[in-house]
């Protein structure tokens, strides 16, 4: 490929890039300060108001955040280690299980919490343990412990994955030289393994940090209720009630605690060692437990059947019960393929009949579909030019800047960002506020990072040697492409594409405000009805969302199995 044309390529991805990164944001930082603004920093940081706009709020954000890195992490530690490093039976399906909660929505978990340990502290129909007879307190109900242990059980599986691929890459070689040494199997475990994979826990809980910090679905539907507040949901509250101004400033507190947690924990292993592969590593070794194999694989067992499989269970149950939490009412399928009957549910047809529910279904898979195309066209054009000028630093550093903020960013916050920067006209930029444009250029911002990620693992496995061979035969740089490289990542690059698609299939926190009445979604839906008591319905289209998760997340299974392509270095 000439020169020229590939750098015009660079040109427009960066031009791309800086639309849909960089504006939103600087939109965003630009609304707090503006003529319409009317002191809204002075509002939130220091007035008589800004404990409960900001540092209460802050303080929300701050213990859901730490509560859930620290317990995912442990967690997922465990259940690594169990999987990896030992002889516990049936570690290999727990591995599988382990990789579940992550696939599901997070309000679809916290909707099981709900319907099992609900009590009357609001109103309403009691959950299964209420309607049993047992006194559920409020703190378990309602608040900061069910909103952390919801997000764990969705969160602990990054935390395991990240731990698990550490763990198999200890060499046996260390742990026997180790033994060697008269070490005991605590003091291996202590000094050799565990500060091996010091960065992958580190790693872990700064995931599930960022994740708990920015997450809406779950502190709305189990901490509003009682009044707990995070930033996420204030400046949610803030925004939807007409607040702008102050909601602005509310994401840039967001977008700023949870940038200098992740910056905070890279500085923490920059310049340390934790090498453990060496020319002569051999597998890791297995730890045999004896007698204690039994009960630490019943821990292992009992928390993936209680995060992975206890909640879809008890949401496909409760959507045919006729009444909310309770048996004695006797089953039914009038949520699923019910018609209209003013008896049931204030006249609201099954969630299969609704058209409304069938529209945004429509609507949800088309987004998926949108995002996923576009952000994997964007991140393959970016590692495209990166590949072709490999010497271009100013280009590199770019792309790779602009491609990681929106890691940064949550959800909420950048659902915030495209409302200052595209919810008016502005110059060339018309309004897309409440159209299916906005969602889709939010929906590739947030998924950037996945996409661009995964494109730049594919194409650094092709060897340029490739593209050296097909200019000796005179190949114009498009059919290169065309014909060897794209080939060649098209795995990978899909794979990228079914994370992304089912990444925006079940997000409610990056388009739960830019969601009007003429663009519906399911993860929307799913919000409203819980929120208004409709308690069955909310759950089954939950497990459409999950279902349609899950048929994607197999179908990149599938993928995955197919005969790798030979190449020729």
């Amino acid at each position: 490929m000439a020169r020229r044309p590939v750098s015009w390529l660079a040109a427009a991805v960066v031009a791309v890039l800086v639309v849909l990164v960089l504006l939103p944001l600087a939109g965003l930082a630009g609304a707090t300060v503006g003529p319409d603004a009317d002191g809204a920093w002075a509002d939130v940081v220091a007035s008589p108001l800004s404990g409960a706009l900001l540092w209460q709020p802050l303080g929300g954000s701050l213990l859901v955040g730490l509560g859930t890195g620290l317990l995912a992490t442990l967690v997922g530690a465990y259940l690594a280690w169990v999987v990896v490093m030992t002889d516990a039976p049936g570690r290999r399906a727990v591995g599988a299980l382990a990789a579940i909660p992550f696939a599901l929505p997070s309000f679809a978990i916290a909707l099981a919490w709900e319907t099992v340990f609900r009590n009357d502290r609001i109103g309403g129909e009691p959950g299964l343990l209420a309607a049993l007879g047992v006194a559920v307190p409020d703190w378990l109900a309602w608040g900061p412990v069910s909103v952390v242990l919801t997000l764990v059980a969705h969160y602990y599986s990054l935390s395991f994955v990240v731990v698990a691929a550490a763990l198999t890459n200890v060499g046996g070689d260390v742990v026997a030289a180790a033994r060697l040494t008269g070490a005991s199997r605590w003091q291996v475990a202590t000094r050799v393994v565990l500060p091996s994979v010091g960065p992958a826990l580190l790693s872990g809980f700064l995931l599930a940090f960022a994740e708990g910090v920015s997450n809406f679905a779950v502190p709305a539907l189990l901490g509003l209720p009682v009044r707990f507040q995070t930033l996420s949901t204030r400046l949610y509250g803030a925004i939807s009630t007409g607040d702008a101004a102050r909601g602005y400033v509310l994401s840039l507190v967001l977008v700023a605690v949870a940038g200098l947690v992740l910056l905070a924990g890279q500085r923490m292993t920059r310049g340390r060692s934790y090498s453990t592969i060496t020319g002569k590593a051999t597998r890791a070794q297995r730890l045999r437990l004896g007698p204690a194999r039994w009960p630490l694989a019943a821990l292992a067992w009992g928390i993936v059947v209680a995060t992975a499989v206890v909640p879809g269970v008890v949401l496909a149950v409760s959507t045919v019960l006729r009444r909310t939490g309770s048996l004695d009412g006797g089953l039914t399928w009038h949520y699923w393929v019910g018609a209209s009957d003013p008896s049931v549910a204030q006249g609201t047809r099954g969630v299969l009949r609704d058209p409304v529910v069938l529209d945004a279904l429509g609507g949800t898979i088309a987004l998926g579909l949108a995002v996923a195309v576009g952000a994997v066209v964007l991140a393959t054009l970016a590692s495209l030019a990166l590949r072709a000028l490999p010497r271009a630093r100013a280009l590199h550093a770019t792309v790779s800047t602009l491609g990681y903020v929106p890691f940064l960013v949550p959800g909420v916050a950048l659902g915030a960002a495209f409302i200052a920067q595209f919810g008016t006209g502005s110059g060339p930029l018309p309004s897309l506020y409440g159209t299916f444009a906005i969602l889709v250029l939010a929906g590739i911002a947030a998924s950037l990072p996945f996409a661009l990620q995964t494109a730049r693992a594919a194409f650094g496995q092709v060897s340029t040697e490739l593209d050296e061979a097909a200019v000796l035969t005179g190949a114009g740089g498009a059919r290169r492409f065309g014909r060897i490289t794209l080939p060649l990542v098209s795995r990978g690059l899909a794979n990228g594409g079914v994370l992304v698609f089912v990444t925006m299939v079940r997000d409610l926190s990056v388009v739960v405000l830019l969601v009007t009445p003429a663009t519906p979604l399911l993860s929307m839906l799913t919000f409203r009805y819980a929120s208004e008591g409709f308690t069955q319905h909310a759950n089954a289209i939950t497990l459409v969302i999950a279902a349609v998760a899950v048929v994607a997340t197999l179908l990149a299974r599938r993928l995955e199995r197919r005969p790798d392509l030979e190449t020729t270095r």
